[in-house]
């Protein structure tokens, strides 16, 4: 079995290096189909032999995205059409985008006038998403998705195969959710370390994914820990840049648990096996919560983030704020609140796919530091 530095720097290489994994794929002769954030359904892509790489964009410089966004919005969705437009996607057979914020539905409608040469399919997702009615719409949506997926590849669907690959999806999410429990004893693990385990599986398919983990879990389980760091929680969308996540392990704050819509956030629900597959799926979406693109008008995701911060006895909760992120600023009035009305510290740094300094991040966190 591989040793524990050798796990961490095969998860490392390949959180960083996608264009890499996308040509090994297509080398292997499958296809691969986009998958743009927040959820798309990964399980449907993958029961028809194809493989669902996530695409949530990259730390680069904006150009040719910039006709078709204006400034003021998230710079996730604009890096992944300035992705689109370079090439950097090209090989791939189809863009899965969902349509649960006002700035993923312009990516989609953007996505089919600046890369055309390859196939936009929507996912169109209900608000109300747990009535029956609600169901039957996700369900609905779903069958249009295979339909275009069929059209864009070739390939076809089956509820069989579908019923596999649910099982194959629970796997990795119970693999994903023991992970963290692991990790939470390991404060030697970095941030960046974290994140690279997390990331890497956007870019695997999971049943690859969940056996590196596995390997890491039982590596973990041979090391003694000795030393201990200060806990914290994050939330957010996404926690990607190297020079943010240094911050952490430069003033000794450990990563707890989290609440990250590119990490734990995939994890949290599984599918009903016992439902018909297609069912199934739709019902999964219908049970997932605390996330800050999915209606919630009771905004139980405040409370969810102080659950967690008192299960894993963390001394505050850090919220990673995506600069133009509508729905994520919503939550932050309820969030901190929640957070104050518990006596749990808080602290807001945005973050944007363009910051390449993170001077007053590491002062803020400073700050921070001194308050815990």
């Amino acid at each position: 079995m591989a040793t524990l530095n050798e796990l961490l720097e095969n998860f490392h290489d390949i959180a960083c290096s996608p264009k890499k994994q996308l040509n090994a794929y297509l080398k292997q002769g499958k296809k691969v189909v986009a998958c743009v954030p927040v959820y798309t359904p990964g399980e449907l892509i993958h029961s028809m032999g194809l493989v669902p790489m996530g695409a949530w964009g990259a730390d680069i410089e904006l150009k040719e995205s910039k006709r078709y966004f204006p400034a003021f919005i998230c710079s996730i969705m604009q890096s992944i059409l300035e992705l689109g437009i370079r090439g950097e996607y090209k090989g791939i057979s189809a863009i899965v985008i969902p349509s649960l914020c006002d700035s993923l539905k312009c990516l989609g409608q953007n996505w089919k006038y600046a890369v055309k040469d390859i196939s936009f399919i929507p996912m169109t997702y209900p608000q109300n998403r747990k009535p029956e009615s609600g169901k039957e719409f996700t369900k609905a949506s779903y069958e249009r998705v295979i339909r275009d997926l069929e059209a864009a590849t070739g390939e076809k669907f089956s509820e069989d195969s579908l019923a596999k690959s649910n099982e194959i999806y629970n796997e990795h999410n119970a693999a994903m959710r023991k992970l963290t429990e692991v990790l939470e004893q390991h404060p030697s693990i970095t941030a960046v370390q974290r994140r690279d385990i997390f990331k890497s599986a956007h870019f695997m398919l999971k049943e690859e994914h969940t056996a590196l983990v596995s390997q890491l879990i039982e590596a973990l389980s041979q090391v003694e820990e000795k030393k201990s760091k200060i806990k914290v929680i994050t939330t957010g969308i996404l926690a990607d840049s190297d020079g943010l996540l240094k911050i952490f392990d430069e003033h000794g704050l450990q990563i707890a648990a989290d609440d990250v819509a590119h990490e734990s956030r995939q994890y949290r629900t599984d599918v009903n096996l016992e439902l018909e597959p297609l069912e199934g799926l739709a019902d999964k979406f219908s049970r997932m919560d605390h996330c800050s693109v999915l209606f919630d008008p009771e905004k139980k995701r405040a409370g969810y983030i102080v659950d967690l911060a008192k299960k894993y006895k963390a001394k505050g909760v850090v919220v990673l704020l995506t600069k133009f992120c509508d729905p994520e600023e919503f939550d932050y009035v309820m969030v901190k609140k929640a957070c104050a009305e518990a006596g749990i510290p808080i602290i807001q740094i945005e973050v944007d796919r363009q910051m390449v300094n993170y001077e007053q991040a590491g002062t803020m966190m400073e700050a921070f530091i001194d308050m815990l």
